[in-house]
């Protein structure tokens, strides 16, 4: 994908994008270097359109957790969690590699890109279990 195609499909194209790549990207910005997640247009601290994409190290504590169950005796309850990313930001994933019920706020995670119904994904796993390099 251009430069150009990633500016006019707009930032979720841009994060899409370097996720298919197997780069776990967020924005960082260029007046204030705070960063940025969910992808955005503008800096949501400062305001300025100085937003540049940043390797991110997918390293993070879980903040909130929920369980979504599945369908009875299926094995398909899986663990949705907030995790505060260790770049200052928080974003929404799953948990893999961990039964739910294992899965606690403050837990350290490491993000991971999986490929789900022919599209990339962030997911967590617990840290030390290999995830994005």
């Amino acid at each position: 994908m251009t430069a150009i195609a990633l500016l006019t499909g707009g930032p979720d194209a841009a994060y899409l994008h370097h996720l298919a790549q197997g780069r776990f990207r967020i924005q960082q910005c260029g007046a204030c270097a705070k960063h940025v997640f969910y992808p955005r247009v503008a800096c949501p601290h400062c305001g300025t359109s100085d937003l540049r994409w940043a390797d991110a190290s997918g390293q993070g504590t879980i903040y909130a957790c929920s369980v979504v169950m599945g369908k009875p005796g299926t094995g398909t309850d899986y663990a949705i969690v907030l995790v505060d990313l260790d770049e200052g930001v928080r974003m929404m994933g799953r948990v893999q590699e961990l039964p739910q019920d294992q899965v606690r706020i403050g837990m350290r995670v490491q993000a991971r890109i999986v490929e789900q119904d022919g599209k990339p994904l962030v997911v967590f796993v617990p840290q030390g279990a290999g995830g994005v390099q």
